[in-house]
């Protein structure tokens, strides 16, 4: 008998996560790396482990993630999406516990576009009366 997989999609910024969840022993896997060796920054650990720690099954389930695009904190947050998704497709109880914690809310923020005549997106150049 084949392994129950459950997939889910991440988005944050302009990072793309594809997340496997299946029932296992609590390793997080990111790109064919550990976590700890991909993300070296603690506090971006952290942001992956949020929703497997609001459900207490950090120990019981496998992560294996594939990230394209974006910065660091895009991606950890796309990750973060992708697996709070997934542990909701496993079991509809989880949903309410990482609702509350905000985990399957889409950040929809983007960094906004520079315009002509500007400096950037909204800083414009000294102004001059005369």
């Amino acid at each position: 008998m084949a392994e129950v997989k459950n997939y889910a999609t991440g988005r944050r910024k302009t990072a793309i996560a594809r997340v496997w969840v299946k029932p296992g022993s609590g390793q997080i896997t990111i790109n064919k790396q550990p976590v700890s060796e991909y993300f070296r920054r603690g506090t971006l650990e952290l942001i992956v482990r949020q929703p497997l720690e609001a459900t207490e099954s950090l120990s019981s389930y496998d992560v294996n993630a594939f990230v394209t695009g974006g910065g660091w904190s895009g991606q950890a947050g796309a990750v973060r999406l992708g697996i709070a998704r997934c542990l909701t497709s496993i079991d509809e109880k989880n949903k309410k516990t990482l609702r509350s914690h905000g985990f399957l809310t889409r950040d929809s923020r983007k960094v906004e576009r520079k315009k002509y005549g500007r400096k950037k997106a909204r800083k414009s150049f000294q102004f001059s009366k005369r």
